[in-house]
């Protein structure tokens, strides 16, 4: 792997609102603006979501912000992917990520495609036709969130910034496990999957642009260290300042160890 430190780094521009209400409906108009400035200039948009409660009130607005006229989105020129699933999971579980997205926005818009990672019964092979998907053409648009851990989809410290794949089986480790619990999506460990398909760091830097919404007081140790220590892999989510157009969205709480 290059020293990272010689690479080239960008400053984020962070946003921080009063309330986790006000974080999602601030993300969301200026997703919506990238969306409609892309549709502007090309054939569509192809997109890539995190599933997690900490999107929720992003998702929510965003669907507000289809609007009519000027400011319309027209999502039949829209492709939907998302960036991690548990492998083991029954296809009817609701903490799948793939069902969480479809009920929270892949089926409440006339998306032109949506595009699940479906583990079945070949993981291995399944990694390779999402990557196929994903390299098929450019992704425009990013939008997740960060783990506890400093998580950036289900890559975990030590994660590969220098990752040759697009998509790959990893095994979860402790700290991401118990914040599914934490968030409310299993009610113990024991139930949580060790193993799940994730999108790369690679992967998800490979992208026009990077919108990252992360609320929460839980979430406040991950952000200082993403945005004040050396870019490292034992905060994956620091890799974001190796991404020359990204924003990172912030409540109080979320925000409250960082000092800008």
């Amino acid at each position: 792997m290059p020293d990272l430190n010689d690479a080239a780094q960008y400053s984020p521009a962070v946003h921080i609102d009063e309330s986790r209400e006000a974080m999602g409906a601030h993300a969301a108009a200026e997703i919506a603006q990238e969306i409609r400035a892309r549709l502007a200039r090309q054939a569509g948009v192809r997109m890539m979501f995190a599933a997690a409660p900490s999107q929720s009130d992003m998702l929510a607005a965003l669907i507000r912000e289809t609007g009519m006229g000027e400011k319309s989105i027209d999502w039949r020129r829209v492709t939907a992917f998302h960036m991690d699933e548990y492998i083991g999971l029954p296809e009817d579980a609701p903490q799948r990520f793939g069902l969480w997205l479809r009920n929270a926005i892949f089926d409440r818009l006339p998306f032109a495609a949506v595009h699940l990672i479906e583990p079945g019964d070949d993981p291995a092979a399944a990694c390779a036709e999402y990557a196929a998907k994903l390299v098929a053409a450019p992704i425009d648009i990013v939008c997740c969130g960060i783990g506890t851990n400093g998580h950036l989809a289900f890559n975990d410290p030590p994660a590969d910034f220098d990752d040759s794949a697009r998509v790959k089986i990893v095994e979860l480790d402790a700290e991401c496990r118990r914040q599914q619990v934490d968030d409310g999506c299993f009610t113990k460990l024991s139930e949580v999957p060790r193993r799940a398909i994730t999108v790369t760091i690679p992967g998800l830097l490979a992208c026009g642009a990077i919108f990252c919404v992360v609320p929460g007081a839980q979430k406040k140790n991950a952000v200082r260290r993403a945005l004040t220590e050396l870019v490292n892999p034992m905060c994956p989510a620091s890799a974001l300042r190796l991404h020359p157009h990204c924003s990172i969205y912030l409540d109080r709480d979320s925000a409250s160890d960082v000092r800008l």
